[in-house]
């Protein structure tokens, strides 16, 4: 039944996959034996996951990309059919945010977080659905967050932007699951990412209330997040679409 995970011979594209989840997820399905397409803003930080990915024996294709941009995304699609003939699994894991009070949020600052964590997903997924769709096949996964859930404060943005990601998620499940291209989410709660270190350096005690609000009594390690990521990306999940799993340490168990 192992084999059910091997993703060998598969290719897989992952944005954001520079650092902190995206990094781990890059690496955990190329142990598990797919090809990556490796995108983000950081060229640097990719060519250094690059080289950690082909210790695994599978190739790996650098494509820096801004979510935010169509003809970007369609110049990253477009590179990774050339070199592979075929995307199989996209992880959909660029994100970021801006932690201010809602009365004082700029618009700017709210349309960056949306641009990228939702209208990104959606160009992105879009782009490599298309591929998909015409292969008749394909694994989506979308990287969701406690936010889509519960309420956060400082973080109005993020949280709209993640639920429409879960949204987004569901639909795109339904409107692609006769043609053989499911769509799933992964919902972290606080992961030890640079994103959130960036919070937890200009915060004292913010690390100390979120593990105190945490069942497990720690934030998560971004290798944590691999295990199910494999299992949406493989045919160990075949028959799961629409879903967003969370993989928060208890969090939304214990509701509000």
């Amino acid at each position: 039944m192992m084999s059910l995970f091997d993703l060998s011979g598969q290719v897989s594209l992952i944005t954001g996959a520079g650092r902190g989840i995206g990094r781990s997820i890059a690496l955990g399905l190329a142990e598990a034996g797919s090809d990556v397409v490796l995108c983000s803003r950081s060229q640097e930080e990719l060519e250094a996951v690059a080289v950690e990915v082909r210790k695994h024996g599978v190739r790996a294709l650098v494509t820096p990309c801004d979510v935010r941009d169509p003809g970007q995304i369609s110049a990253v699609v477009d590179q990774a059919i050339d070199e592979f003939g075929r995307i199989d699994v996209l992880v959909n894991n660029a994100g970021l945010t801006i932690k201010k009070p809602a009365e004082e949020l700029p618009l700017d600052d709210w349309q960056t977080i949306i641009d990228v964590n939702l209208t990104g997903v959606f160009l992105m997924a879009q782009a490599v659905g298309r591929h998909m769709l015409s292969q008749r096949g394909g694994r989506i996964i979308n990287i969701s967050s406690i936010a889509a859930k519960t309420g956060l404060s400082g973080s109005s943005a993020y949280c709209a932007s993640k639920g429409g990601v879960d949204m987004l998620t569901r639909t795109l499940a339904v409107e692609w699951a006769e043609r053989g291209v499911r769509v799933n989410g992964l919902a972290p709660a606080y992961t030890e990412t640079p994103l959130v270190k960036a919070i937890t350096d200009t915060r004292a005690d913010f690390a100390e209330r979120v593990q105190n609000r945490t069942p497990m009594k720690r934030m998560a390690r971004p290798d944590e997040m691999v295990g199910t990521a494999i299992f949406l990306a493989s045919e160990a999940s075949s028959y799961v679409t629409g879903e967003t799993i969370m993989v928060d340490g208890g969090w939304t168990a214990l509701g509000a």
